[in-house]
């Protein structure tokens, strides 16, 4: 009998932690450092990748997925050797995705083509905005002229190609973004991640709004009709929301996201990175050490996790919607019934029905736009007995 995890398929994440300077509403993990021993770093990738093969060696891998901080600051013979390995240790897909995220600043022609030539087959770049004013405001160290050249490099070099852009910004204006998102959508993409700026505690953006220095924030209504429009720009272009901030042309959606919103199983090394795996058929959270030097010296003493615990049914389920109803295709009732163990109280979906906040096709329970704008509410109400 099938695993539940097979649903979603297996992948691959690879945590780079530097950055070459730290923006403001970041909240990942990610670090400022002048020296890094690249060599030392590639012996304990390997080391950690070796370890986790033991557990999970006998499955298909599907998408690797190089994420940051600024994985484009690697050398690019370090990902050719992290990925030599990895098709060593699993039986891979016939069309693996290979993602590597990049920032403009760190994008040269030359390490892109080392890139291409060592395995990568996407790139998802965080341009962020299309003007020097807001790219300033958001700490990016980058320029739109450097950003657009750095886009068209990737464009000649990679066939599929992703730019992430944050609307919602402080003094920005519905005029304002329907121009830069119509100039994004002109720029021969067929995918683009955009998300609502969110201020996160723990950053310098956190820290600034507590301390009522962050200004020219939109208010509620505001930020709803940036999703609006978001929305309507997107459809004319041919991208279509496939996830909440995510859209894409038919086929160009990223497959390795599709893992974690799909609730397939997924492992991670490097500081900080988070795993789903699914071993003698319980299903396991794990996290590495989240300091890089901590992580570096564990990963070279033979382990560079931090923990690895079940998780229960429960978590399983909420899990499960908390990941499956940001995607337009929703989820497979008969498979949320199985992990749970019951299905979902019929008059709670009653009541968000007619709300028109979902629907339900085919055994498919779907979030409709009126109720993807409200999810959290719409998550609450469902998890909630």
């Amino acid at each position: 009998m099938a695993e539940d995890w097979q649903n979603g398929g297996f992948g691959l994440y690879i945590h780079w932690p530097f950055c070459q300077a730290k923006c403001p509403y970041c909240d990942f993990n990610s670090h400022v450092s002048r020296e890094i021993d690249q060599d030392r770093w590639l012996r304990a990738y390997l080391s950690e990748l070796d370890r986790i093969a033991l557990d999970v060696s006998n499955r298909t891998l599907n998408t690797v997925f190089f994420g940051g901080g600024t994985p484009s600051l690697m050398h690019p013979d370090v990902v050719a050797a992290i990925l030599e390995r990895v098709r060593t240790l699993w039986p891979t897909s016939n069309d693996m995705e290979v993602t590597l995220e990049a920032n403009p600043g760190s994008v040269e022609a030359g390490r892109f083509a080392g890139y291409r030539d060592g395995g990568v087959n996407r790139i998802s770049m965080g341009i962020q905005a299309l003007n020097d004013r807001d790219l300033q405001r958001l700490g990016r160290i980058h320029s739109v002229a450097e950003g657009k050249q750095a886009f068209e490099i990737a464009r000649k070099t990679f066939d599929r190609v992703s730019f992430d852009l944050i609307y919602a910004r402080q003094d920005q204006t519905l005029k304002d973004w329907r121009q830069e998102l119509n100039e994004a959508t002109s720029m021969a993409i067929d995918h683009l991640s955009l998300y609502q700026l969110t201020i996160e505690a723990g950053t310098a953006f956190g820290d600034r709004y507590a301390a009522g220095k962050l200004r020219g924030l939109p208010e509620d209504d505001l930020a709803a009709d940036f999703y609006e429009m978001t929305q309507e720009i997107c459809d004319k272009a041919g991208l279509f929301p496939y996830e909440v901030s995510n859209y894409a042309g038919i086929g160009s959606e990223s497959r390795h996201n599709s893992i974690y919103w799909r609730y397939g199983d997924y492992a991670g090394i490097g500081p900080g990175a988070h795993a789903r795996l699914t071993l003698n058929g319980v299903r396991h959270a794990v996290e590495s050490w989240r300091n890089p030097s901590k992580w570096l010296i564990e990963a070279e003493a033979g382990n560079g996790e931090s923990l690895r615990e079940t998780i229960d049914q429960d978590g399983q389920v909420s899990e499960f919607l908390l990941m499956g109803l940001r995607l337009t295709e929703g989820i497979d009732l008969t498979r949320y019934d199985l992990l749970a163990g019951r299905p979902l109280k019929e008059d709670k979906l009653r009541v968000l029905r007619e709300l028109e906040m979902i629907c339900v096709e085919n055994q498919r329970l779907k979030v409709l736009p009126k109720g993807r704008m409200v999810l959290n509410s719409v998550l609450s109400e469902l998890l909630v007995d």
